[in-house]
């Protein structure tokens, strides 16, 4: 062989061992600075997305959940909230971000009633997300200010039918739970009410603790705290059964109301198109998360607990979608309440 065709040779090589380089390079793991593909996820920081008020019920889930799941997923996890329009705002936001697993979502049972109470959405749940499994479904419990004058929950609907005109019904604003509990505690009591939304749970509760406001619903993980030091009166829980944390607290049932029954369950959501192994790690650490002593004690000192493991998967989560999805739009157009 010639000194020129050793040449070309020498080249035929060199550039054969250049394009495996280069495909091997766009086919790793992307490197130091993260952005790799599926099979090297997570390789960067992962966001939670909490669609409502730092310290409020969905926020208190989404950190008992965080530090177990970026244990077993090997990376940080950030906790941001982006409040507004019922959750909608951050919903809104995760629904056109990337694909990737790196921006996931925490909602609640506001993820069921958006479509019927926003005409604009922006969104479709059940197109527009890939679900991760549920979390835990929080009871909710009838509280008002410690000096209202019902004594019992049979007391309170017999007070608000007299006294429809002047009794205020407090909520965290369109759309939380504290509203669509409000709701239901209307038509069960047959009676419409004079409604006083707050924007958060938070603001709600105060005023509610400092007498501004007669009564509202609210979800354990935010009431437990304040009902067991005497700050509010409680009248009943919204589940079948008793809560372990009250268990004082009667049943709606068991206080004669039986129509007024709700849970606010949780689930982590992500963009859809995010890839399928991506969204099975997520719900691998989730149940890793849930079955955690830690969180398992946490809830339960908020009056709930993690949901089943078969339940955390996200089969199991869009059927509890659809189904809440057809429960949510009879109930909210049979009460005539749009969100503007």
């Amino acid at each position: 062989m010639g000194t020129t065709s050793r040449y070309r040779a020498v080249a035929r090589v060199i550039a054969v061992i250049g394009l495996v380089s280069l495909v091997t390079a766009c086919s790793g793991d992307g490197g130091a600075t993260g952005g790799g593909g599926a099979e090297a996820y997570p390789d960067q920081n992962i966001t939670f997305v909490v669609p409502f008020s730092a310290g409020g019920p969905t926020d208190t889930v989404t950190r008992m959940i965080a530090e177990p799941m970026a244990a077993e997923l090997g990376a940080k996890i950030v906790v941001q909230n982006v409040e507004g329009a019922g959750g909608t705002v951050g919903a809104g936001e995760v629904a056109q971000a990337e694909p990737d697993g790196y921006t996931v979502l925490m909602h609640h049972i506001g993820m069921s009633t958006a479509p019927a109470l926003y005409q604009n959405l922006g969104y479709q749940p059940l197109e527009d997300f890939e679900m991760v499994g549920l979390v835990t479904e929080v009871p909710m419990t009838v509280v008002a200010r410690k000096d209202f004058a019902p004594a019992t929950l049979a007391d309170l609907v017999a007070h608000v039918k007299a006294n429809a005109d002047k009794v205020t019904l407090a909520n965290a604003g369109i759309g939380a739970a504290s509203h669509l509990c409000g709701l239901l505690f209307q038509t069960a009591a047959g009676v419409k009410l004079q409604e006083v939304p707050y924007q958060g749970t938070g603001p709600a509760l105060t005023d509610l603790v400092g007498g501004q406001v007669d009564f509202m619903c609210d979800q354990t993980t935010n009431t437990s705290g304040q009902i067991s030091a005497g700050e509010v009166k409680a009248y009943a829980v919204t589940t079948p059964e008793r809560v372990k944390s009250l268990p004082d607290l009667p049943t709606t049932a068991e206080a004669g109301l039986p129509q007024l029954q709700v849970s606010v369950w949780h689930g982590l959501y992500v963009p859809a198109g995010t890839p399928q192994q991506v969204v099975q790690r997520l719900s691998e650490a989730l149940q890793v998360a849930l079955a955690d002593q830690g969180v398992i004690e946490q809830m339960a000192k908020l009056g709930t607990a993690p949901v089943p493991a078969e339940a955390a998967t996200p089969q199991a989560h869009r059927a509890k979608l659809e189904e809440q999805l057809g429960t949510w739009a009879k109930v909210i157009a049979d009460s005539g309440v749009e969100a503007s």
